[in-house]
């Protein structure tokens, strides 16, 4: 499975691309108005980024980039390993006029060669949903970041709970439906999976269906930061997540979604860690 990988994951989101720029995916009309929205837990962590240059690691489409450049960014750098995406990328900077936001074609763990001479060169590295279970090492994922950043520079982390996506979608019989088990909490093999659904589009059907993802604890991902260098400032964990990861989840303001009820689960993490200078 290793030497696929990355085949199989590129071509399930170059073919997401196109589904996120149809009518049932993306929302960028913030974009056009001026100021793109992001949903509430970055907006209330991440802080002013003014005058900062920002390195936005798997952007996708762009759509944080440009928001994150319409904030007032000095340089916006979106890093994403699907040509699809980074052209989509470019193409909505050009139309909403982000002329800070600039796009390269690079996975992760080629960023460092992708951006030669970038090296502790940027103020913030942005990566938020849907990054790390894409990735099989963490530690050279931090190491990655930590290359970026100046000394005083921080990276701003946000995605599902390790905890929550060792859950599956629902227990048959259960009122409301509950997540049932799916991955072990501490396994660090890949899992290959087999889904054609989207989470942004619920009527999409992918013909590139088949993903490998990993599962990575918050200590590894603590360690691979320390090991990379790096203070951890802080780390939330939050009762509600950017998709609807489970069925019986419902949605709130602010682009998120919740539990109806009880808690059951920390559904996201974020957390910022900072290039000692």
């Amino acid at each position: 499975m290793e030497h696929d990988w990355r085949a199989l994951n590129r071509a399930n989101w170059e073919e997401r691309t196109g589904v996120h720029l149809g009518p049932g995916g993306y929302d960028l009309s913030s974009h056009r108005a001026g100021r793109g929205a992001l949903d509430a837990i970055v907006e209330a962590e991440l802080g002013p980024v003014e005058g900062l240059r920002v390195l936005h690691l798997q952007c996708h489409i762009g759509h944080d980039s440009i928001a994150l450049a319409q904030r007032g960014a000095a340089e916006v750098v979106g890093v994403d390993f699907s040509p699809a995406a980074i052209a989509a990328a470019r193409s909505l900077a050009d139309e909403v006029g982000a002329a800070n936001a600039r796009f390269v074609e690079a996975e992760v763990y080629g960023a460092p060669e992708a951006l030669a001479g970038e090296a502790a060169a940027f103020d913030l590295v942005f990566t938020t949903w849907g990054t790390i279970g894409w990735l099989p090492d963490i530690t050279r994922w931090a190491a990655v970041v930590a290359h970026f950043l100046k000394p005083g520079g921080s990276l701003y982390f946000a995605d599902g709970h390790p905890a929550a996506l060792v859950f599956d979608d629902a227990v048959p019989g259960t009122t409301p439906a509950l997540p049932g088990p799916l991955v072990p909490y501490f396994e660090r093999a890949p899992r290959l999976f087999d889904d054609p659904t989207d989470y942004a589009d619920p009527d999409a059907r992918l013909a590139n269906s088949r993903t490998v993802s990993w599962l990575h604890p918050i200590g590894d991902v603590l360690a691979a930061l320390s090991a990379a260098g790096l203070r951890l400032d802080w780390l939330h964990e939050h009762p509600a997540v950017t998709w609807q990861m489970f069925r019986s989840l419902v949605p709130r303001e602010g682009g998120l979604w919740t539990w109806p009820a009880e808690q059951w689960l920390p559904l996201a993490l974020s957390l910022q860690a900072t290039r000692p200078e």
